[in-house]
């Protein structure tokens, strides 16, 4: 008897974040949809997670997060593969029926809006504007897992991997479908937001290796920065420039 495999794979990868992880695997519970698996790779937790990770779990030391996140493509085998770090969220109960109508379309790739613990809505820009740096959240994005083939994230990257990841995937996926609503919750505070100076230098890396141009790339990058002074300088000024573009 052949087992039809499920429609998504839900990769959570995490390490000593008992109450992230515990805040996720809630929001998965509480969908509505069901067809779909929980990818679970830990990096050898010590804060008492092992006990709460489900059956099929892997928890073994790792080379950082996106070592991880390849484990979990590895072990995939759903239709599409959406990546949902602990203490990440999906957005509400109905969100991967939603995502489930787009996928009958069967798109190479499919992404939404955001939300960020605090209440910001981030609405995703153009995805032809990647250019520019991650048009959304990382968690907003679902990729065809057949698309990704051997693909996988470069870890010499340690913050900007899964922005050299998407430009390479989106490359060989010419079929995309949005959805104007947020598709996550995404959990503020994290390692790249703590290291945004380093992400950025990374993204000019990743655009280097992808050929822009070197006048293109410094505006980018000087875009990128400016903006993050701003962010600093006055967060609520920074917030509604956000919600007025």
């Amino acid at each position: 008897m052949t087992i039809k495999p499920p429609l998504f794979s839900l990769v959570t990868v995490t390490k000593d974040n008992l109450r992230g992880f515990t805040a996720t695997r809630e929001s998965l519970d509480n969908q509505s949809f069901k067809d779909f698996e929980w990818v679970v790779i830990d990096g050898g937790s010590t804060d008492g997670t092992k006990e709460h990770l489900p059956q099929n779990a892997v928890s073994e030391p790792d080379d950082g997060i996106y070592d991880a996140m390849n484990k979990g493509i590895e072990r995939a085998q759903g239709a599409y593969v959406l990546f949902l770090n602990a203490g990440d969220t999906l957005a509400d109960q109905d969100i991967l029926a939603s995502l489930a109508r787009a996928a009958k379309e069967e798109p190479d790739f499919i992404y939404g809006d955001a939300l960020e613990t605090g209440g910001f809505y981030k609405k995703a820009r153009n995805h032809e504007k990647m250019d520019w740096g991650m048009f959304t959240h990382h968690q907003a994005m679902l990729y065809r897992r057949e698309k990704i083939g051997a693909l996988r994230y470069d870890t010499q990257y340690k913050i900007a991997a899964d922005y050299d990841f998407t430009v390479r995937f989106l490359q060989n996926a010419p079929f995309v479908h949005y959805i104007p609503a947020a598709i996550c919750i995404f959990e503020t505070g994290g390692v790249s937001q703590k290291n945004m100076g380093r992400g950025r230098d990374e993204q000019f890396r990743a655009r280097k290796n992808h050929r822009m141009k070197a006048w293109k790339n410094m505006i980018v990058y000087a875009g990128q920065s400016a903006a993050a002074a701003l962010k600093n300088a006055s967060p609520r000024f920074y917030a509604w420039s956000r919600r007025w573009r």
